[in-house]
């Protein structure tokens, strides 16, 4: 399951880490100190996902094994 966990966490960190940046950029009160907040917020989605793809590969396992 670690496999799996770990391909689904390339793919998932990379697209919160894309939608925390477009979320950055486009707020116009946060676009002021994007230079702080944009590895902040791509830090804390990066790690946002390393449970969430554990749970997807979870889920993953338990359907393709029953």
């Amino acid at each position: 399951m670690f496999k799996i966990a770990a391909v689904v966490w390339i793919m998932l960190a990379t697209a919160l880490a894309g939608i925390a940046l477009l979320v950055v950029v486009t707020v116009p009160s946060l676009a002021t100190q994007a230079q702080v907040l944009i590895p902040a917020a791509c830090g804390a989605a990066i790690v946002l996902a390393l449970p969430l793809s554990y749970l997807v590969a979870w889920r993953i396992s338990r359907t393709t094994l029953a």
